[in-house]
């Protein structure tokens, strides 16, 4: 298994299109289970005034045959930092990326913006319905009330 960022230096990526996802197998393929990331302070930048956007992201995905490596993932998380696009762009392009790369059996990501303009912006994609068979727990991240 050959990774690009485990056990080594990496530097941000430049873009989230530089940024190299790594994908390990899978350590427990005959279960199945979720997996749950948080990113409580995941920035990017807003198209039209380049003022930074900040935002709480929750995925949730069942494995199939391979794992989305966390350094790799957090890495191109950052890569957003200096990436203008709006708030559904960023959340569902995530959501979509992860799916296709890692091919999971289900795959949830939750965007909870903070206020621009006064309005929080929440944005929700899931690449279907929900396994019956795994138990998947509310994302537990509050409607806006300075979100604490």
């Amino acid at each position: 298994m050959e990774t690009t960022h485990l056990g080594k230096v990496s530097a941000l990526p430049a873009s989230p299109e530089a940024a190299k996802l790594d994908y390990v197998p899978n350590p427990r393929p005959q279960s199945r289970y979720l997996v749950r990331f948080a990113a409580p302070e995941f920035t990017s930048l807003c198209p039209v005034t380049g003022q930074p956007d900040f935002a709480h992201l929750v995925i949730d995905y069942v494995p199939a045959a391979r794992i989305v490596e966390s350094k790799s993932l957090k890495l191109f998380l950052g890569s957003f930092r200096n990436h203008a696009a709006f708030h559904e762009d960023c959340t569902v392009g995530i959501g979509e990326r992860l799916f296709r790369e890692m091919a999971p059996h289900w795959l949830r990501i939750g965007g909870y913006w903070y206020p621009r303009g006064g309005i929080p912006i929440d944005v929700f994609w899931q690449s279907g319905a929900p396994p019956a068979d795994v138990w998947v727990p509310d994302q537990g991240v509050a409607p806006y009330r300075g979100r604490g």
